[in-house]
């Protein structure tokens, strides 16, 4: 009687640090749609504070006494704490449990809401709101991680792509909620709101999600865990500053030194170690360096359009928060429901990936095009643009999401995760800072004596002639930063598509 010796994918899965699949996890946990709307509901919360909070400034001036460095400390501290700590979570879920994980976050987020909704000073709210952050990504990361190990894989796609409208849906709908939340009740509603959800999310979680974590367990990278923290939070910040300071002021360019610096120790470091958090040869992978590349550039794209149509929308057509965030919310609409129904995903399926990126690309940069040329038919125009920017985010985002993870060893789901979700930061926080200093530099031009900001060119304007001047060089800049963006998507598309196909060809 002869034997069969073991296939060389047999011989992979018992691999020093693969976590083992269990049945149920190959075949798909009986309960798994259940827990994805959980987690999707838990994901949802934290999607939306980063944006619910913007509609309250002029609530948190009134109430708090805020002065503008208090008010961008308040939004900042949150994006900055959370996109910091992104690969940090997602390695401590890999090697402690994403349950163990996913349950602390809901935690962490529901005590710092409580917090938040509670706080009577300026500092308090701003302490709060970095607490929030830590809840947020170790609950960005440990969704994804979870949703890589509950379903089986020949339905990943689909299931990543609801996760990816879900956080689509978060990000148009925060204006929504804070204006309606603030037009019934004070302030802090917006952040106690959240609470009911976390209560809910943290019963199911302990009920229904099943714990997963590298069996091994990889030993704690203590180093690499503080460096990619400081190092990404003073790139994120550097960013964001960028547009308000100067990019040459002393400050952005001493953070982005800092950050410059300690990634590059933090790469170091991590090329040395046995056992590091991120590792390296992921990037020598072409199917995990084209996914990179694409989703960086579609969240550029979208979350710089995002951020210069709505200026649009309230400098220049006069809309007020929650007219713009109801004018935008044909993109979220168009994700959620390509996504939800599963039309994207049998797309995917068709196309195959790199097809599917470059097309999502290209829809992409054809609704900036249109954005920034058909604004002359009203919101006819701008409308187009949103839709065909919706088709190419229900199509790209899970593509390229699903082409990362997939890059990646389950064990190490969490830091593909936390891959994931620090390149989404990445991207939208350069998209509005790149192409916002398109426009400015574009209004500086054409409106010289008065180029700090469009309201303050329009209060010192003589004349209804004067101020239609002043709307023109806004319009342009836009219409200049949009195609910007176009060009930059495009290239980046077809960049991201010719990785994927050369990954294809050497894997067959």
């Amino acid at each position: 009687m002869t034997t069969s010796s073991p296939s060389p994918e047999q011989e992979k899965e018992k691999e020093p640090g693969r976590a083992q699949p269990s049945p149920a996890t190959v075949q798909g946990h009986p309960q798994r749609w259940l827990i994805l709307g959980v987690i999707s509901l838990a994901q949802l919360t934290v999607v939306l504070d980063n944006t619910v909070l913007n509609v309250a400034i002029p609530s948190l001036t009134d109430e708090l006494g805020a002065a503008t460095s208090d008010i961008q400390w308040m939004i900042n501290a949150y994006s900055l704490v959370q996109s910091g700590l992104l690969l940090t979570a997602g390695s401590a879920a890999d090697r402690y449990g994403r349950k163990k994980m996913l349950t602390a976050g809901l935690a962490l987020f529901g005590l710092g809401s409580l917090a938040a909704g509670l706080a009577d000073s300026t500092g308090q709210l701003i302490a709060a709101r970095a607490g929030m952050g830590v809840g947020g990504a170790l609950l960005l990361t440990t969704t994804l991680a979870v949703v890589m190990q509950i379903f089986a894989p020949e339905e990943h796609a689909k299931a990543i792509g609801i996760w990816s409208a879900v956080s689509a849906l978060g990000f148009a709908c925060g204006p929504l909620i804070g204006g309606f939340m603030l037009d019934h009740f004070w302030w802090g509603a917006i952040f106690l709101i959240n609470l009911p959800v976390v209560a809910l999310g943290l019963v199911a979680v302990v009920t229904l999600v099943p714990e997963s974590k590298n069996r091994q367990g990889d030993r704690p990278d203590l180093l690499g865990a503080l460096l990619s923290t400081i190092g990404m939070a003073a790139l994120v910040y550097a960013i964001i500053s960028g547009p308000e300071h100067g990019w040459t002021s002393g400050r952005v360019l001493a953070t982005a030194a800092v950050a410059v610096g300690v990634l590059a120790l933090f790469a170091y470091w991590e090329s040395r170690i046995p056992y590091p958090m991120l590792d390296l040869a992921f990037f020598r992978n072409q199917r995990f360096t084209g996914a990179v590349a694409g989703l960086m550039l579609i969240t550029f794209g979208m979350g710089g359009a995002l951020f210069l149509l709505t200026q649009h929308l309230q400098f220049v057509l006069g809309y007020d928060p929650l007219e713009a965030g109801l004018a935008t919310a044909p993109l979220a609409v168009t994700v959620v429901v390509l996504n939800f129904s599963g039309i994207a995903a049998k797309w995917l399926a068709k196309l195959g990936t790199p097809v599917a990126v470059m097309l999502s690309m290209v829809l992409m940069s054809a609704g900036l095009v249109a954005i920034a040329t058909l604004t002359g038919v009203g919101f006819a125009g701008t409308l187009l643009g949103l839709l065909l920017i919706g088709v190419g985010c229900a199509l790209g985002n899970p593509a390229m999401a699903h082409a990362i993870m997939s890059s990646i060893p389950p064990a190490k789901a969490g830091v593909g995760a936390g891959i994931n979700g620090t390149l989404a930061e990445f991207g939208n926080g350069l998209g509005v800072a790149v192409l916002g200093a398109v426009l400015n530099s574009r209004f500086a031009a054409l409106v010289p004596v008065a180029a700090a900001s469009l309201p303050a060119a329009l209060a010192s304007a003589e004349g209804e002639a004067e101020r239609e001047r002043v709307i023109d060089a806004f319009s342009s800049g836009l219409e200049s930063s949009q195609l910007v963006g176009a060009v930059a998507v495009l290239v980046g598309g077809a960049v991201a598509a010719v990785l994927l196909r050369r990954a294809e060809r050497a894997g067959a």
